[in-house]
């Protein structure tokens, strides 16, 4: 395993503060869009037919298509040209977009712009991703990728739960000032972590680059198994963002009610990431990413029961212990997939995380809705099911090359 240096270089202190800032104002301002765009796009908050879900649906898929499809060319430019420039170009882009968008309701015209956006938000995460595994050490670089998946999904968390929020207040008419709004948040990280960095922001990459070699590497066997479980977990994710706000509306829970329980939740996330991490950088990676495993499959037998006999406390009590420990697998998974990657290829090898996760969503959306379509309730087990025996079996394949010594043992 390669080592990354010592320390930070004086003149390198700023850069993760910068990554962190622009990370959560960015999440931030995905998080508010996607509360309101089914109801953007549909004209309608409540009471969406099946066609409105099925529009909203492949309108919304869009932009992860867009992500994983590029997201791999984000990072061979990350590598090359460097890191802040490609992080700023995708959210100067990723403003632009926002900002069009407010302006139509065309959806011809949304689904171009989300699909950009998701080539925008691709270029974003794998640039900044790069830069924590640049600047943390492999003793603390769990820590470190927990900070960052703490500004990451409380920018998500708190931005989905405003954007649900504005949408139990605005009319319908006058969700476009959602986008104005997000277009501002970004616009705010750009500004604030641009003058952190400084010139260094247009400093170039490597002169010289070998990406037949960098690609081969992001696509080692111990690469895939630490990244291959978030496609299970974001084909969960990916449905619940795009049609919680509008399903609770349809059976008369208030989206401010909702908002609060998720902003709560979410606040939970800015002390559980880091520490998590630090316990990946203590106990191993591998140990914390098996307790993030056991909390996802708490949660889908919860799940599983929750759809078949209703609410219930021990149902509840279920599902909150298992999000609790599912939390543990995301910095241990981000800093066994940085100390697996080349110093000369990061950007590239965390693009796979990134590319990953936006396929997750699109086949998260393709199938629940189908087999929910389809089968009703009935579908959704087996569906549960599936993505419970993936994340098992992919955790043992993880151990199994612990144990051979075939990969970094922490």
């Amino acid at each position: 395993m390669e080592r990354t240096e010592a320390s930070p270089a004086p003149g390198r202190r700023s850069e993760l503060p910068a990554v962190f800032t622009a990370t959560f104002f960015v999440r931030f301002a995905f998080g508010i869009t996607v509360a309101v765009f089914a109801a953007y796009l549909t004209h309608r908050s409540t009471g969406l037919t099946g066609g409105d879900l099925g529009t909203a649906g492949l309108v919304s898929a869009l932009a992860p298509v867009g992500e994983f499809s590029t997201v791999l060319l984000s990072g061979v430019a990350a590598d090359r040209w460097g890191r802040f420039v490609v992080l700023f170009a995708g959210m100067g882009g990723a403003t632009l977009l926002f900002l069009a968008i407010a302006t139509t309701r065309s959806v011809v015209a949304l689904g171009t712009a989300n699909l950009l956006f998701g080539v925008a938000s691709g270029a974003i995460l794998a640039a900044s991703l790069a830069v924590v595994a640049d600047r943390s050490r492999d003793d603390e670089r769990g820590h470190e990728m927990g900070r960052f998946d703490a500004v990451n999904l409380f920018g998500w968390v708190a931005g989905f739960a405003f954007g649900l929020g504005l949408e139990g207040l605005l009319p319908n008419a006058e969700l476009g000032g959602v986008f104005l709004l997000g277009a501002a948040a970004i616009a705010v990280g750009l500004l604030t972590a641009g003058s952190l960095v400084g010139h260094r922001a247009l400093e170039r990459g490597l002169a010289s680059f070998d990406v037949r070699r960098v690609l081969r590497a992001a696509f080692r066997r111990p690469v895939l198994v630490v990244t291959l479980p978030w496609l299970a977990i974001y084909s969960l994710l990916g449905t619940a963002l795009a049609f919680l706000g509008t399903s609770a509306a349809g059976v008369g829970i208030r989206p401010g009610y909702v908002a609060l329980a998720i902003a709560g939740g979410g606040s939970l996330l800015v002390v559980s990431q880091p520490y998590f991490g630090r316990l990946a950088d203590r106990a191993g990676r591998t140990t914390m990413m098996s307790i993030g495993t056991a909390g996802f499959v708490v949660v889908l037998v919860s799940a599983s029961l929750l759809v078949r006999f209703g609410v219930s406390v021990p149902v509840l009590v279920g599902i909150g212990v298992g999000v609790a420990l599912a939390l543990a697998y995301g910095p241990a998974a981000l800093a066994a997939l940085a100390d697996l990657a080349l110093a000369q290829g990061r950007a590239t090898t965390m693009a796979i995380y990134s590319l990953t996760i936006s396929l997750g969503m699109v086949v998260g959306l393709v199938a629940s809705t189908g087999l929910y379509s389809r089968y009703g309730d009935d579908g959704l087990y087996p569906y549960f099911g599936a993505i419970a025996v993936a994340l098992v079996g992919l955790t043992l394949v993880r151990w199994a090359e612990v144990r051979r010594a075939t990969i970094p043992v922490r």
